[in-house]
């Protein structure tokens, strides 16, 4: 007596389904699945904000950043524009490792939409990479400090923040972003004298520019207190600065050092 069709069709299916679950036990088999997920590093900059050209071009520069990371395995980056609403911008930090801040203002942009906030408290609070560049840690409302510094670290803000520009040296200092970078000199606009988070004892210096005869610390890094790690640079304001090794070599070492992959 033969099976029926039905009969057939459910053995052949449970034939298949029982190679499957034996190939998924064969060595190697699930190398994907073993695999970490690569992190994933936002770039988050704006159109153009009022400066000359030539000054503040954010996307300009991050498409560059995103070259210069372009060999770093497991690591995947994403440039995006958040000019507002950015209504997208909480979702897309709940699945990023890192984020880097290029954009005007970026301590008033942080505090204007209180679920972006919410969003950067609870991606510092998992551990997120921050970082931060030139007009990303500005802002003129002094109630904005507060809030970003706790996040980055150091901000220039409020109406007596200060900056210049001019042609100085800059120094590196001992840490492991700035292996490398040395000494040298350059025309930038400095922020500096920056306002530092209440428990940013810790935050170290980085990179220091001679300004007005003082070496101002214009880099920064900070192991923040609740985990995870923080970097910014006040420099940056021209654009053709990014063709300077130095300043490449230090934007990159200290984007990978927020994201632990210095360590390794």
């Amino acid at each position: 007596m033969f099976a029926c069709p039905d009969r057939i069709g459910r053995l052949v299916l449970s034939l298949v389904v029982l190679g499957w679950a034996a190939l998924g036990n064969l060595p190697g088999a699930n190398a994907v699945d073993n695999e970490p997920r690569p992190q994933r590093l936002l770039l988050l900059g704006q159109g153009p904000d009022g400066h000359p050209q030539g000054s503040h071009e954010y996307m300009q520069g991050l498409e560059l950043l995103q070259k210069m990371l372009a060999g770093e395995k497991g690591l995947t980056v994403e440039i995006v524009k958040a000019d507002e609403p950015w209504t997208d911008g909480p979702e897309k930090l709940a699945q990023a490792d890192g984020v880097v801040v290029f954009l005007a203002q970026g301590a008033t942009w942080l505090n204007k939409d209180p679920k972006r906030r919410k969003a950067f408290e609870d991606f510092a609070a998992r551990g997120g990479a921050l970082v931060v560049l030139h007009w990303g840690m500005g802002t003129k409302d002094t109630k904005d400090i507060e809030p970003f510094v706790n996040l980055f670290g150091a901000c220039h803000g409020g109406p007596d923040r200060r900056y210049k520009v001019l042609e100085t040296d800059v120094a590196a200092a001992d840490h492991p972003i700035a292996q490398g970078i040395g000494d040298f000199r350059l025309k930038d606009e400095f922020y500096y004298a920056l306002k530092r988070a209440k428990a940013a004892d810790e935050l170290q210096p980085v990179l220091r520019a001679n300004i007005e005869g003082n070496w101002e610390m214009v880099a920064w890094a900070w192991e923040r207190p609740g985990g995870g790690r923080s970097f910014g640079f006040s420099g940056l304001h021209y654009h053709t600065n990014w063709e300077q090794p130095q300043y490449r070599t230090l934007v990159r070492r200290g984007i990978l050092w927020t994201l632990g992959r210095l360590d390794k």
